[in-house]
């Protein structure tokens, strides 16, 4: 892991990118964290950027907590409902 200050930050982000293969580089900001730059494996473009949306990690919380509680149809009814 490498953590760099933000204003001694003088590498281009590809210069960063790079070192990732050993692990995260940390950007800081008066000594505390601000930012991250991790590999990222076995993931599309669609997958990391639904996984930082904040309206669809609510969507699915909703969906995990109702089937929780029961609010569950089977592909049976669901058929029969929506033909």
């Amino acid at each position: 892991m490498k953590i760099v200050e933000s204003v001694d930050a003088s590498g281009t982000l590809a210069d960063y990118a790079a070192q990732i293969g050993a692990g995260p580089v940390i950007v800081t900001s008066q000594g505390r964290p601000v930012a991250a730059l991790v590999a990222i494996e076995n993931a599309d473009l669609e997958t990391v950027t639904l996984s930082t949306n904040a309206q669809f990690i609510e969507l699915i919380e909703r969906s995990r907590t109702s089937m929780r509680n029961g609010g569950t149809i089977s592909s049976e009814d669901m058929r029969k409902k929506f033909g």
